[in-house]
């Protein structure tokens, strides 16, 4: 299996021109994001991608940083950036526990598609809540394998391995929502909305508030 960071490098202008496959629940993803956004935010998104979403959300704070551990992804966000004219967002190639990110330094976080994809989940989510402020909040969205039902669980049971084997899949971690949701509480972090968008959905929304002090 590739790096990560390889393994998206490779696939990333394939990435880029992949429809979203549900576009219902994507818009309701922003819609339910912007809706615990302010104007003053200083926001970090990890797991960017090629950037779409930060792009999107630019216009709602003050300040974006939007980190991809692939620097092919952080670069096609770059190239939509200036395309767009927008200014207020910068493209880093980082991980969550880059140095570069500053303890207590945003007012939100947010990681898209993202838990599922970290081979140790409990220790990135504790990371996310050091880098928030006080009362900042953390907006994840995050497959749920775990979810599915079993013949969908079993097919993928089956197929990831041997797809990572031949480096045409990441690591993946098979969550359910209520080890997403008990991961995210045992960091520290007080529950504030947990949904799926759909009936058939997989995917789990939550939205958190940093209950500690620094």
């Amino acid at each position: 299996m590739l790096a990560a960071g390889k393994y998206w490098d490779k696939v990333a202008r394939r990435y880029e021109t992949r429809p979203i496959k549900n576009l219902t629940a994507y818009h309701e993803t922003l819609d339910r994001t912007r809706a615990r956004l302010s104007p003053n935010d200083r926001v970090l998104e990890l797991g960017c991608g090629t950037g779409m979403t930060a792009l999107k959300l630019a216009d709602a704070v003050a300040q974006m940083t939007a980190s991809d551990i692939s620097a092919e992804m952080v670069a096609i966000g770059r190239e939509k950036a200036s395309a767009q004219g927008v200014e207020n967002v910068e493209f880093l190639q980082a991980t969550a526990f880059d140095d570069a990110l500053g303890r207590g330094g945003y007012d939100a976080v947010l990681a898209f598609n993202y838990l599922h994809l970290m081979e140790d989940t409990e220790a990135t989510v504790a990371r996310i809540e050091s880098l928030l402020k006080p009362g900042g909040v953390f907006i994840s969205k995050t497959v749920c394998l775990a979810n599915a039902n079993f013949f969908f669980r079993l097919l993928m049971r089956l197929m990831i391995p041997v797809m990572q084997w031949l480096n045409k899949a990441p690591y993946v971690r098979a969550m359910s929502s209520a080890e997403v949701e008990s991961c995210i509480g045992d960091a520290g972090f007080e529950i504030l909305e947990s949904r799926s968008f759909t009936d058939q959905s997989i995917s789990r929304f939550v939205v958190a508030r940093k209950t500690r002090a620094l």
